[in-house]
């Protein structure tokens, strides 16, 4: 008796287990069967997406070609300034060794100039006692005119180092630095009290602010390699800006480098779009966006998700639900892919409903 009371409880579990594996309902879901898919009617679009931001198409550095310290701010981030408008005034600020050498260089050129002008007046005297050649006077006019020149130059730096402001040929060099174009002030890179480097052939300067011109604005981004083949300029792209969705930007393929460069260990190639319509969006330097540059479009089409062609013998075909739970395999054409759905040309109508295999369970 005890044993029968063991054993018949162990029978009903696996009589259990057995009803519930053969309708699948052991240790998961109840197993699914193919989907149906409707084929499609509209429009199919191939695009290759670009990463980048929206960036003036000219933007400009303000640099001093005088040395010294920001003295005073004529101008302020965001505002819009005209060609030649007053930015900042740079001061003077020597150290005092270099007005000791001004002032010593301005005295030896002062120097310089009453030794020549003695050896001029003596060169006139042999001239006119038929001694020496007129050449030889013009020699020595020539050592005159430029002591002059030197010691005037050396002067007026030493004038510029002491008040700030010279005349120099009868013209002003001051040291306020001027609008180089007419536009918005992006930023600045400097305070009241810091020195500032000066722009020379030698050195690149102190950058002061950056300028730009906002009514021109372009995206620049770069492309995947694998894209890059199948663009060309001219074709029309639509920009999403991260910080605006609801803005309205469409733009022009403008440029496409020649030379990829290296990003993240991805080959990228930079291109350069226009834009052609903003509606509705105050756009600003620097903000984030994405292009999709669109290579082919086609309007009114058919077509279905990629996933469910099967290729065989460089053919594509698909199941097709034909009635009364039957399916037949056809052959059809394709045309246009955008990676996720695909363009039927041939092979299937709008009112065919395609079987899409139940994906397998993981063993």
């Amino acid at each position: 008796m005890k044993r029968r009371t063991i054993v018949i409880p162990a029978a009903v579990v696996v009589l259990s287990l057995g009803a519930m594996a053969a309708t699948g309902r052991l240790g998961g879901k109840k197993k699914e069967g193919p989907k149906a898919v409707a084929v499609v009617r509209g429009s199919l679009v191939d695009k290759a997406l670009a990463v980048g931001t929206i960036e003036p198409r000219i933007e400009v550095t303000v640099k001093s070609i005088l040395a010294g310290v920001v003295r005073r701010r004529f101008a302020e981030v965001g505002n819009y300034v005209k060609r030649g408008q007053p930015l900042l005034e740079i001061s003077p600020n020597p150290t005092p060794l270099e007005m000791v050498e001004l002032r010593r260089n301005a005295e030896l050129r002062g120097i310089e100039l009453k030794n020549v002008e003695r050896e001029l007046t003596r060169q006139q005297e042999l001239r006119n006692k038929n001694l020496i050649s007129p050449a030889d006077l013009e020699t020595a006019q020539r050592q005159v005119d430029e002591s002059r020149s030197q010691l005037s130059l050396a002067q007026e730096r030493l004038a510029l180092q002491e008040g700030g402001t010279v005349l120099a040929n009868g013209k002003p060099v001051e040291t306020v630095v001027r609008a180089p174009i007419d536009g918005y002030i992006l930023e600045d890179s400097i305070e009241i009290g810091d020195p500032v480097v000066p722009l020379t052939p030698y050195q690149a300067g102190t950058v002061l602010m950056r300028m730009a011109a906002m009514r021109d604005l372009i995206f620049r981004g770069t492309v995947d390699e694998i894209d890059v083949g199948r663009l060309k300029e001219g074709m029309p792209a639509t920009i999403k800006i991260g910080a605006l969705p609801n803005a309205s930007v469409k733009g022009r393929l403008e440029k496409i480098w020649l030379k990829a460069h290296k990003q993240e260990q991805a080959t990228v190639f930079p291109i350069e779009i226009v834009l052609t319509e903003v509606a509705g969006a105050k756009l600003r330097a620097g903000y984030s966006a994405n292009a999709e540059v669109i290579i082919s479009r086609r309007d009114s089409v058919l077509y279905i998700p990629e996933r469910l062609i099967t290729h065989r013998n460089d053919s594509s075909f698909v199941t097709v639900r034909t009635g009364s739970g039957k399916t037949q395999e056809r052959r059809i054409k394709t045309g246009l892919s955008d990676a996720i759905n695909i363009e039927v040309l041939e092979g299937l109508q709008a009112t065919d409903s395609l079987v899409e295999a139940a994906p397998r369970e993981i063993s």
